[in-house]
């Protein structure tokens, strides 16, 4: 087991396509998200969402940056303590509504009834379902980011990149290009924790999309497929060992033991 990499930045995404939300520290448990991360989710039209039986949905089923990129022109909060979101739009606020309750949903599901009509399949509305997490793949799972993978693809567009563009939990620093691809199925030390690296993450248009400017101003995943052959960038990785982690912490690679 050797350190060679550290945690550079942790965010999450409590509101599927909104904002992200830096953490310095945060608390992991095995087979869990992060805390929050993707707990709500605003429906695009009827998606049959069940919250008291809540299944996996594709993201075409919810505004998402892939399709409405004035998502990320918005800048919202979400304060755990009375479970409030707040978005503001230039500066303002605009709408402020606690999301375990239906007048909160609502107060939010005006204004993106009021602001995105012309991206609406039908009514938006605000989802929940306890421990479901909206995520892009079925199961609970923490995503990587490789901040030199974002640097190689930063020479290959010929511009900088924002690795927030691509939505990432976690985002390493010291690792070379691309060597997260070289860890599936090896599990990631971090203090107590430990994070079996599963499945490389294939990217959509949303990272298309500068997440200041909210300008889809990029064709990433064209650009990687026609230079590298791939459309990936990132890894995800499922918490088989919980505890608390925090930026600057070091990152040890477990490679799998052989029977």
């Amino acid at each position: 087991m050797n350190k060679d990499a550290i945690l550079h930045s942790i965010y999450r995404y409590p509101v599927k396509g909104l904002t992200p939300e830096p953490l310095p520290r945060v608390a992991l448990q095995a087979g869990q998200t992060l805390p929050a991360d993707r707990r709500y989710a605003i429906e695009n039209g009827p998606s049959g969402f069940d919250p008291m039986a809540p299944q996996w949905l594709p993201k075409s089923r919810f505004l998402m940056l892939m399709r409405n990129e004035r998502l990320a022109g918005l800048r919202t909060h979400f304060e755990d303590r009375g479970n409030l979101l707040t978005i503001r739009e230039a500066g303002q606020v605009a709408a402020r509504g606690d999301l375990e309750t239906a007048a909160g949903r609502a107060a939010i599901e005006q204004f993106f009834t009021a602001n995105f009509t012309g991206e609406l399949k039908g009514p938006p509305k605000v989802l929940l379902g306890g421990g479901h997490s909206f995520s892009d793949v079925a199961r609970k799972v923490v995503s990587i980011i490789n901040l030199s993978s974002v640097a190689a693809i930063e020479g290959v567009v010929g511009q900088p990149v924002d690795p927030r563009r691509f939505r990432a939990n976690l985002y390493v620093s010291g690792w070379p290009a691309w060597h997260e691809f070289e860890l599936l199925d090896n599990t990631l030390a971090i203090g107590d924790v430990r994070l079996k690296v599963v499945k490389r993450i294939v990217r959509c248009a949303a990272v298309n999309v500068d997440p200041e400017s909210a300008v889809r101003d990029l064709d990433i995943p064209h650009t990687l497929m026609r230079r590298f052959g791939h459309a990936d960038c990132g890894v995800y990785a499922e918490v088989i060992a919980g505890g608390v982690i925090g930026i600057g912490d070091a990152i040890a690679t477990q490679e799998p033991k052989l029977l």
